[in-house]
């Protein structure tokens, strides 16, 4: 029995310490993120994607890389997508924004529930934001609707499908700010913040299997403090027992 339960203790100590070695290898990764989006989001505009580089646009190439788009707006045609921000409750604006390679879907800003969102400017504009990723099917435990028009996430090729847009870009563009003219949507309110309790969980993992460690080696030795114990509570033969 005492063998079955030592060997449990080292397995456990064994994956505890497995997990708590990915954790690290997570921690570096989430480093090396952090600095890559810190880069890109304080670099100079660039280029969006063009037609030709649509397939190989990824997260991990292109994910909030600061782009600049040129083209004209498909008034009339917006997607308003559930939204909550700093500024409470409501709904991210996102106008199809014609160019020269395809159509480019642009989160214009975000709009609280109790407000109005502007038109989208009309005639050629140039608009410069974060590259970002579509966000398929939904949120979690709450899938896009479209046949009812509640959109939950920044799905590119459903809300594509659902205002009959052909040529679509697999990426949206989250617009900087704007003049604030105290008008909505507002743009440049993208949160860049990645969670990061990596090291945590590393040192908690390490802590569960040194507690196993510990506890293998107490199993290990109570026979021998057991006999020790034994030992000073013999009388010694030696000793007068007394009258």
């Amino acid at each position: 029995m005492r063998a079955v339960f030592l060997t449990a203790l080292l397995l456990a100590a064994c994956g505890f310490t497995a997990l708590g070695a990915w954790q690290v290898e997570r921690l570096h990764w989430k480093h090396a993120l952090i600095a890559r989006v810190d880069s890109r989001v304080h670099a100079p505009a660039v280029p969006a994607p063009a037609r030709n580089d649509w397939p190989g646009v990824s997260d991990v190439r292109d994910g909030y890389r600061h782009v600049l788009a040129v083209g004209q707006y498909l008034r009339g045609r917006d997607t308003q997508v559930q939204a909550l921000t700093a500024l409470g409750p409501g709904m991210w604006v996102l106008s199809p924004l014609q160019t020269a390679d395809g159509i480019v879907l642009v989160n214009r800003g975000f709009v609280p529930d109790d407000s109005t969102a502007e038109a989208a400017p009309s005639g050629p504009v140039r608009v410069s934001g974060l590259l970002r990723i579509s966000e398929p099917h939904g949120r979690v435990l709450r899938r896009n609707d479209p046949a009812h028009g509640r959109w939950y996430s920044r799905d590119v090729a459903a809300i594509a499908r659902a205002r009959g847009l052909t040529g679509v870009a697999p990426y949206f563009i989250d617009a900087d700010a704007g003049p604030d003219t105290g008008g909505w949507p507002r743009g440049g309110m993208t949160v860049v913040q990645f969670r990061d309790a990596h090291l945590q969980y590393a040192l908690t993992w390490f802590a569960l299997a040194l507690l196993c460690l510990f506890a293998g080696w107490r199993v290990l030795t109570e026979p021998r403090r057991l006999r020790h114990h034994a030992r000073d509570a013999d009388p010694d033969p030696d000793q007068p027992t007394g009258a």
